[in-house]
């Protein structure tokens, strides 16, 4: 099993900057996938960005050239450096996992709020 724990939500600026965390504990090595989804009220929850075990990215067009999902060397931690954003953006975040063998995780969340 994995566990995962965001952090690093808050209110923000229209184009300011935030950088959310995911720290994964338990079965690390058996991550394939780590994704941030987002889920606004009313709206239902989707992807934003994802990154394979191999270091390949994709990212949800309206995020495209502002977000940028990175994981460090350990695996256990994976971040959401999100630059330039919009009202639009704000949403739950969720750090999601997806194991080799079919398993899949989620955090509880964290707030990002994006107004002036």
């Amino acid at each position: 099993q994995v566990q995962l724990v965001e952090s690093g939500g808050g209110l923000v600026q229209p184009g300011g900057s935030l950088r959310l965390s995911c720290a994964a504990s338990g079965s690390i090595f058996s991550i394939a996938v780590v994704g941030w989804y987002r889920q606004a009220p009313g709206k239902q929850r989707e992807l934003v960005a994802k990154i394979t075990s191999y270091g390949v990215t994709t990212y949800t067009d309206s995020v495209k050239g502002r977000f940028t999902i990175s994981r460090d060397y350990t695996k256990t931690m994976t971040y959401l450096q999100m630059n330039s954003v919009k009202p639009e953006d704000t949403a739950v975040y969720y750090c999601n996992v997806e194991e080799r063998a079919g398993g899949t995780y989620w955090g509880q969340g964290t707030q990002v709020t994006v107004s002036s």
